[in-house]
Parts: C-alpha cells; structure tokens; sequence
C-alpha cells in the first residue's frame, strides 16, 4: 500500500499567497517609474509666462532650461530667493534633490518666448542663461504603450475564470481542466466519523459491506484460496433506505482512498468531457490503490444503451457509459479497484453494467422491518436533548409500517418541532403521533370553509370505510378516524396495516371492500354519491388491475402476467396481448370492482344504524379512535372465533403429542420384550447369516 504524505500544519492566521499581489506589485512599480523618475519627489511651484518675464526683468532668473520644446523650467539667483515673493517656492522645494528648478511652466510657441527673452535680456543688460533638454520616460512609453494590452489579456482572464468556475471541475475549477474528475478524495487525513454503528438496521446489506471493507484491510485472507477481490457492488432500494449512509460507513472504516462523486457529475455540455472524467477517475484511483470509487445514482449514466429518447441515444452519455464499462473491466484489468455504486432504478440500467466481473455483487437495501424501525429509532432519538420518559420505541416502530430510514429521521425531527410549537418540556409520544399524522397526511387546515351538508357527507364517507374495515377479516386494524382536513384530504381514517411477505386474493379483495366502504356509505345513508372518493378508487382499481395482469390472481384471465421487471416494455407502443384479451382484462377488473362495492353496501345496510351512531360522534367530536368502535360494535367478529380456534387448536396438539408420547413409549416395551425372547438366527456351522444382494435393508 502506498504510504500517504502526512498532511502539513496550515497557520490560519497566515496569509494565503495570491497571484494578485504580483500583479499588483506590477503595476505599483511602472507607475512609480512614470511619476518619480528623474527629479525624485521634487514639485516646483507652477508659473506664467507674465509672471516669468516679470522675474526676469527684475534680474531674478539665473537659468532658464527650455524641456522639449513645450516646458520651461526657472532657475532663481541666490539673491532672488531671498526675496519674500519667492518664499512659495522655497517651501515647495523642501523635499527637492540637487539643482532643482524654483518655477516651471508651459508655453505655447517656442519662437515667440525666446524673442520676448532675448528683448528683456537686451534692453536690462541681463546675463541670464537660455538651455535646451530633451527628457525621454523609457518606463513611462513602455507602461503607456503595453497598458491597452494589459488591459485586454486580465479582462480575458476574468472572463474565463468567470465562466469556468463551478462547471470545470478539476483543480481551481480552471475551464483547461474541464475534463478532471470531480470525485471528492476521503483518506485518513480526512475525519469521517460515519461508521457501520451508525447505520442501524440493514443487517444483511451491512454484512456484504463490511466484507468488502474486509477485502481490503487483509486481501491475503481470500486470496490465499485462489479466490479474486469483487470488482464492484450495486446497492439497490427505493429511495431514503440508506444506500449512501451505507456508502459514507465504507468511507469511515475503510481506511484507504475512497473517491466519492455522483453519476451526474460525468455530464457536461461539451462532447467527450464525460469519457475523460472517467478516465481521469480511474487514473487517480490507481495511482492511491488499494482504493474504492463510489458513484452516486449511477442511473444518471449508466442507463440502458439506445433506449434513452424516441430521437435516438444520446451519443454523449453513451461514450461515457462505454468508457465507464471498459475502466471496469476492459483489456486492462483493475484488480485493487473497488467500484460501489447507488440507484434506486436498477431495471433501467444496462445489461453489460450489471454483469458480473463489473458488479460482481448486487445488495439489496430494502424498506425496514418492525425490529429495524426500532433500531433506527434509537438511533436518531439521542440527538433529541430531552425525550419523555414513558416513551417506547416498540410502539412508534409498529405505528410506522413501510417508513424508510429518512422518513424516520423526519418523523423524530418533526416531533421535536412539534414539542417546541407547544412549548413542552419533552418530546412525548402524542408529538410523534402528530408528527406521523403531519408528514402522510399533510397540515390540518382546521379553518377550512365546509359547508353543515358538506361535513356530514365527509362523516358517514369515512364512518362507511371503518365500518367496513371493522367488519372484514383481513383489513387492516383502524387506530383512529377523523374529519378535519388535511393536506389535500378533506378527511382520513388511519390504520395499521399488517406487514406481509406475500398476500393472498381474500386479503386483497378485503382491503378493496374496505377502500369502497366510503362511497359505499354516502349510497345507502343519501342515495347519492360525489366525487369525495377519487383517492379510494384509484387505489382499488390499481389493485384489481395488479391482481388480472399481474400477480394472475384472476380466474377467467389465468396465470399469466403481463408485468416486465426490466422495464423494457416502457419503450413499446403495444400492448403484449390481443384485443379480446384487452376486452376480457377491463371486464374482469369491473366485475372485481363492483363485485367489492356491493358487498360494502350490503355490510352497511346490516349495520345501518351503528353506521349512524358512529358518525354523529364523528360529527360532534371530530376525531374517534379503536374505542369509540368497540363501544358501538362490540369485539371484532372474527377475533373471538379466531382466538377460540387458536385454543382449540393448540389443546388439539398437546393431546396428540401426548398420545404419541405414550404410544412411543408402549411399543419401545412392546419391543425390548420381544428381543429378549427371539433367539438369534444362526446357520447350520454356527455363524452369523450373510444378507443377500438384493436386500433392501442391505442396499
């Protein structure tokens, strides 16, 4: 493994060196050329040509140096500067160098200042002394000359550091480098505190990791055998289960290289900028190998070739895809490599990806179980400074069924947020109750205009739904019922669903006869129906389509689907089946539908009058709960009979356990009798008798 250079102290009091202090320091030193070259800081006082031929008449000029041929610079006598006119320039001159001029001024044709000088030096007999100069400011033509120039290339510069900084990737985001990789490096000089103690849950899916992990802490272990490190895993699950928390553990307990980006960071509007950040990816990942590189909704690229539009494939991303599958594995082989990866759309991938030798192992994340919801309650509970005492875990685990590792994370922050509303003390169980209630039914819109007709119609809609659920076997147990609005619902009976691992045609007819019961009820108490059952009816018609086409659950259809789990169907124009077969499926899923709806309406005329009772308490109290229910309806139906067959079949099988007990124990007596008394078969010279070929018990 290649040793890491230690990473150097940095002083964050100290300055960062910039490129612009250079510039600047340019620019100060030709302006101090253009302005402080030959007389220092000298500043001679300014004059006329009136004045100067006053000077000069009074005999105050000693020397007047004409500089080319526009400036005349004055030169006074001892005597002059005693004079209190001059004390002016004497105070300009304090900083002066050497011989340096008291006046200075400009003037316009030189022809005519030296005649007005040489006819005030002839008429006052003046020895006063006329010189010629030329100045040349090599540093100030310079400046002057390569300013415009300057100007135009840092304009250019600014332009491009402008357009190229936060799309060209790459170090200092310089638009040259627009086909570095964007991938962000973790290593041991980077804290990662995220480890596997922090992902709770997810057992089967943290042990595949770890051993990833493990492969590249101590390689000899498994190679020792013959055996090859994978090459790359796939972590697959819907969205929130923990597929990237389980990708920042990796990082934290790896300890080597680990290169972290997205699947859209390969995309860019310029063509081959894909291909080449992956390559620059796997170069930089070689180089620090032993390494892994995670790649983030891999979807993003990794997409079936030739199926992206109707158009055509996008040519782009498919050169980054090609170049993605030969880094992976093409001629040159990476073998201390690790590629994990992360999509919640494992069915549009491409084949050649999913192959093995590319993703050698795909993992699973699924949706928690009862105990993993407990865990991950735990879990993000202790950030939560004060939680109530009597709260149990167990129970907000069953009140959550199908909740994912972030919807559960939501859930305890929204508590919280709850408890500070009211201004607890401590985040209790209602306020994780409400919280539930909040994120999958949405905020109650408590001053919501509803007409009297209106909030009776909502009542008995969804007293008819738990009536119905109350009465079927198999639909899910109701916690509580209420008609306050929320979100879009003008209504909402809650229930906890039984988790299954497959579901049979009664549980499914059940849970439609249950989804019916709101419609149902607004039929047999008004003899009306309204549009308030939209949501139940396209829950019950995906339902009963999903039983004719998919899981063939339909007996005039037969057992066939017509699902396609690669998801290339999507891109078809046909249906996979005839006409008839079309008349036959939305036939049978009417038949399913109004089948159930009947058999609502028939439960609701018996119970009629508890179906009355139940929502004038709704009406009055707004919200009922499981108590209110077994107060109008007594027990559930089928739970007495359910818990009297559970007893009988459980005496059933102690008395035959016990029976077989004693039977066992009369023929093992029955037994070692008989051996006492049969004497053993000899043959006739005394020896034991040999078993036949054909024997079975010799066989």
């Amino acid at each position: 493994m290649a040793k890491q250079q230690p990473k150097k102290n940095i002083d964050p009091k100290k300055p960062k060196f910039s490129a612009y202090w250079i510039y600047a320091a340019i620019i100060i030193i030709f302006i101090g050329l253009n302005f402080f070259s030959g007389d220092g800081f000298s500043e001679p006082a300014q004059t006329n040509p009136a004045e100067f031929q006053r000077f000069l008449k009074n005999g105050d000029v000693e020397k007047v140096e004409i500089i080319n041929k526009k400036q005349a610079r004055v030169y006074l006598t001892d005597e002059a500067k005693e004079k209190e006119v001059h004390k002016k320039s004497e105070e300009s001159e304090i900083f002066s160098t050497g011989d340096s001029p008291s006046y200075v001024f400009e003037f316009g044709d030189l022809q005519n200042l030296e005649n007005d000088i040489e006819k005030i030096r002839g008429e006052n007999n003046l020895d006063t002394v006329v010189t010629y100069k030329t100045e040349n400011n090599v540093w100030g033509d310079i400046f002057i000359t390569l300013l415009p120039f300057i100007l135009i290339i840092g304009i250019w510069i600014f332009i491009m550091r402008r357009m190229s900084s936060g799309g060209g990737g790459g170090a200092g985001g310089q638009i040259f480098n627009i086909g570095k990789s964007k991938a962000k490096l973790f290593d041991q000089n980077t804290d990662v505190k995220t480890s596997f103690k922090d992902v709770a849950g997810l057992e089967g899916a943290k042990e595949e990791v770890q051993e990833i992990v493990d492969f590249l802490k101590h390689p000899d272990k498994y190679t020792s055998l013959g055996g090859k490190i994978p090459k790359g895993a796939l972590l697959v699950g819907p969205p929130g289960t923990g597929k990237t928390l389980l990708a920042k553990a990796v990082a934290g307990e790896a300890k080597v290289p680990f290169f972290s980006l997205s699947g859209s960071d390969f995309v860019e509007m310029f063509v081959g900028v894909g291909a080449s950040r992956v390559r620059d990816l796997f170069k930089q990942a070689k180089e620090k190998s032993p390494s892994i590189i995670f790649i983030d909704e891999i979807d993003a690229i990794g997409r079936a070739r030739g199926k992206s539009n109707f158009s055509g494939s996008n040519d782009e991303r498919e050169n980054t895809l090609n170049q993605l599958l030969t880094e992976m594995d093409g001629f040159g082989t990476n073998t201390n490599v690790i590629v994990l990866a992360a999509t919640n759309r494992a069915d549009v991938l491409d084949k050649a990806l999913m192959r093995a030798g590319r993703f050698d192992r795909q993992i699973y994340v699924d949706l928690p179980d009862l105990r993993e919801r407990k865990e991950i309650f735990e879990v993000h509970l202790k950030p939560l400074k004060k939680v109530a005492d009597e709260l149990d875990t167990e129970f907000l685990a069953k009140q959550t069924p199908g909740f994912s590792g972030a919807d559960i994370a939501n859930v305890c922050n929204e508590a919280a947020l709850i408890a500070a509303r009211k201004a607890n003390k401590a985040v209790g169980k209602q306020d994780f109750l409400d919280a539930v209630d909040r994120i999958v039914g949405g905020l109650e819109k408590k001053n919501k205009i509803i007409t009297p007709e209106e909030k009776k119609a909502i009542a008995f809609h969804e007293a008819g739904h738990a009536t119905v659920s109350w009465m079927l076997e198999h639909a899910a147990p109701l916690v509580k019922v209420t008609i306050v609005p929320r979100g879009q619902s003008l209504g909402a009976a809650w229930y906890l669903p039984e988790e299954r691992l497959i579901v049979r045609p009664e549980q499914m007819l059940d849970e439609m006869c249950a989804a019916l019961g709101g419609r149902a009820a607004e039929k047999v108490i008004f003899d009306k129906i309204s549009t308030g059952a939209l949501s139940d009816l396209e829950k019950v018609t995906k339902q009963a389509r999903a039983m004719v086409t998919i899981y063939g659950l339909n007996d005039r259809v037969g057992n066939i689907t017509y699902y396609d789990s690669s998801g290339q169907s999507e891109y078809n124009f046909t249906k996979p089946y005839s006409e008839h077969t079309s008349e036959l499926i939305d036939k049978e899923i009417s038949n399913l539908v109004e089948k159930q709806y009947q058999r609502a309406v028939d439960l609701l005329t018996k119970h009629e009058k508890e179906l009355t009772e139940l929502a004038e308490i709704l009406l009055d109290k707004e919200v009922i709960f499981k108590d209110d229910l077994e107060r109008i309806f007594g027990g559930r139906p089928f739970e007495n009979q359910k818990k009297i067959t559970d007893k009988s079949r459980k005496n059933q099988s102690l008395d035959e356990a016990e029976k077989e007990k004693s039977d066992s124990a009369k023929e093992e007596n029955q037994t070692s009798a008989t051996e006492k008394q049969r004497p053993a078969p000899e043959s006739p010279n005394g020896a034991q008798p040999e078993m036949p070929e054909n024997d079975p018990v010799n066989k």
